[in-house]
């Protein structure tokens, strides 16, 4: 189990163009002046985890780290960040690609992680109705060494990178002038497509389990039980079309039968695919 975990975690490693470092227990690799610790396979990376790991930092005087997971637990972004940064440790959350499983992408340095982004929603209360509107997304995307793709590129040529959140067309003359031009020129421009769940715990994640109960009359062969987790429901969207390239910034309105508090979670597919979630609380009377 053992070997095959430290499999995982070289794998990870070399796609993200990581060197391996020995002698702790959290920290995995090191990029540059920054270290490195490689989330779980098969769940999100927590706030336990992120917080065990600054104490590992902060132990070692260490103030510089990345993250990298396949998921992340709702709400970490830019909360968990901010806080660890005034403690002394800079802490970058970054999605591992699938494409890191392709050992020919990786070879080719066509593996990209990015990091970590938030959403600012507003909940609109009326009395049991509400509306949710997108106030900001926030990301610091950096996909590309700019610098590095400068000095590459042949004269008369352009190409697109992405730097600190930003969509950058670099284009040098034939002369061998550089001109950059930002694309992306509101932060609503990201954004491809979103959609809200309106009462996120109202329907259960079920699992089925071969069941333990010793054979008799009624022996059920799986036993459903509730993996602690709540299933999405898309209950409103809105997206771009080549049509209509404008969506919507405000969900229409949603009414509750009961008064009470109710989660509600918004999801954001960006324009490079990456999912990003924000989970709110309301309370209606």
């Amino acid at each position: 189990m053992q070997r095959k975990q430290q499999k995982y975690i070289d794998l990870i490693l070399q796609g993200y163009k990581a060197e391996k470092v020995d002698g702790f227990k959290l920290l995995h690799g090191r990029k540059y002046n920054r270290y490195v610790h490689v989330g779980p396979l098969t769940v999100p990376v927590t706030k336990t985890l992120i917080e065990d790991v600054f104490e590992e930092c902060k132990k070692n005087l260490i103030t510089q780290v990345d993250i990298l997971g396949f998921e992340f637990e709702m709400g970490l972004v830019p909360f968990i960040k901010e806080e660890l940064k005034s403690k002394g440790v800079e802490l970058w959350l970054r999605y591992i690609p699938k494409e890191v499983f392709d050992q020919q992408a990786v070879e080719k340095g066509e593996v990209k992680f990015y990091d970590v982004s938030y959403a600012e929603v507003e909940p609109i209360v009326k009395d049991k109705s509400v509306k949710i509107k997108l106030k900001n997304f926030v990301t610091y995307y950096t996909q590309d060494d700019i610098q590095d793709l400068e000095e590459k590129m042949k004269n008369g040529s352009s190409k697109i990178a992405i730097e600190n959140g930003q969509i950058i067309k670099i284009t040098k003359s034939k002369e061998g002038i550089l001109n950059h031009e930002q694309l992306t020129k509101n932060w609503s421009d990201w954004i491809d497509y979103w959609s809200v769940d309106f009462n996120f715990e109202n329907k259960k994640e079920i699992i089925r389990v071969k069941s333990k109960e010793p054979v008799k009359k009624d022996f059920k062969e799986y036993d459903e039980i509730w993996s602690g987790n709540y299933i999405f429901e898309n209950e409103w969207q809105s997206f771009r079309t080549k049509k209509i390239p404008r969506f919507e910034m405000t969900t229409a309105p949603h009414s509750y039968q009961k008064s009470g508090k109710y989660k509600i979670v918004v999801k954001i597919v960006d324009i490079l695919g990456v999912d990003t979630t924000q989970v709110i609380e309301i309370k209606v009377d």
